[in-house]
């Protein structure tokens, strides 16, 4: 299978470059996956889509503002950094722009003082590692020099924070967020839980593998950066009997998605605790607990589509792509969404 298979001509003017108004208002595809059928609805209709009794798994973390520009302290020069993952105390792993000239030993600045770096290594990927040095909290001085890492594809400038977090999230330590859950407002939520439909949260922190893209020509060579999920044990507890009752597992996002299969083992039960995995889905994979996904619009020859095309089949997914392009879909993090089912 290659890359070049997941292909597909987006027009620029359909990338969506800010968040609308109402996070709810985006538009929704419904991908019926045993009759090819698609509708064409808004986001608040997914309500009558989803039964008593089904579960729907959302990923509860925050973004953090974890993109800083400073300075290098020997030159002067402008240099960017991006938090991906933080590994111990006050070390960080990170993507430095420029790179080249980031070896180990440098010194780094922002915030004319207030937060500084070493690089301690420089990863194999490329990647360094920064030990940082302050006084006060990080994460208010993060707070207060940091800007939210939005994708490269969005030029715009966002002018609420909020609108790059989910109404959900809790737990920090992402560099991008789970953009399907953006739609979803506390409203739809409670009319869900009129309807009887459970919710249960896991913690995913999206990391480097929503950034990277794939550049080998087969699929199969391609190698995920691991990312860091917690599941505890009374959500699992709630996923599992859902599950056995006859409820279908629906996921917000394709985080959702691989927190769950990376968690569940060949018996379909899935485990509580936490862990780092590197888990890719692309076609051929087998499934072992999710029934149903909710998720964006993804890049073309990304691993985003390639999991999509894996629950619901590469040319289906490809027709129902080059139908939402003709309907002028929104794409991409601010863009519409898409809900796919069994049918």
């Amino acid at each position: 299978m290659k890359t070049s298979d997941f292909y597909y001509e987006l027009p620029r003017e359909l990338i969506a470059q800010d968040p609308l108004e109402e996070r709810s208002d985006s538009r929704l595809l419904v991908l019926h996956r045993s009759s090819g059928r698609i509708e064409h609805r808004g986001f608040r209709d997914i309500v009558e889509y989803l039964r008593a009794g089904d579960c729907l798994v959302r990923n509860d973390t925050r973004v953090i503002p974890a993109r800083l520009f400073g300075r290098r302290k020997d030159t002067g020069a402008v240099v960017e950094l991006l938090l991906l993952k933080r590994m111990e105390n006050d070390i960080w792993e990170t993507l430095v722009k420029p790179g080249k000239k980031a070896r180990t030993g440098a010194r780094l600045d922002f915030g004319d003082g207030r937060l500084e770096g070493e690089i301690i290594s420089v990863e194999e990927d490329g990647n360094r590692r920064i030990q940082f040095r302050y006084d006060g909290i990080f994460e208010e001085i993060l707070d207060e020099l940091g800007q939210m890492p939005l994708p490269p594809y969005i030029t715009h400038t966002l002018r609420d924070r909020n609108r790059y977090q989910t109404v959900y999230a809790r737990y920090e330590g992402s560099a991008a967020a789970p953009t399907a859950g953006l739609h979803f407002t506390e409203e739809l939520f409670d009319e869900l839980e009129r309807k009887g439909v459970l919710v249960a949260n896991v913690t995913l922190h999206v990391g480097l593998g929503t950034f990277r893209p794939v550049k080998t020509e087969n699929v199969a060579e391609h190698h995920m950066h691991s990312e860091h999920f917690r599941i505890e044990p009374e959500e699992a507890e709630k996923i599992n009997r859902a599950r056995a009752a006859g409820g279908r597992i629906i996921c917000v996002g394709t985080t959702s998605c691989r927190t769950l299969e990376s968690a569940t083992g060949e018996d379909g039960v899935l485990r509580s605790g936490e862990a780092d995995t590197d888990i890719f889905i692309y076609p051929g994979y087998s499934f072992r607990i999710m029934d149903a996904l909710i998720t964006n619009f993804h890049l073309p020859e990304s691993t985003l589509l390639m999991l999509v095309s894996a629950l619901a089949g590469k040319d289906l997914v490809m027709k129902a792509y080059a139908e939402a392009v003709r309907e002028r879909y929104r794409f991409f993090s601010f863009g519409d969404a898409m809900l796919i089912l069994e049918d």
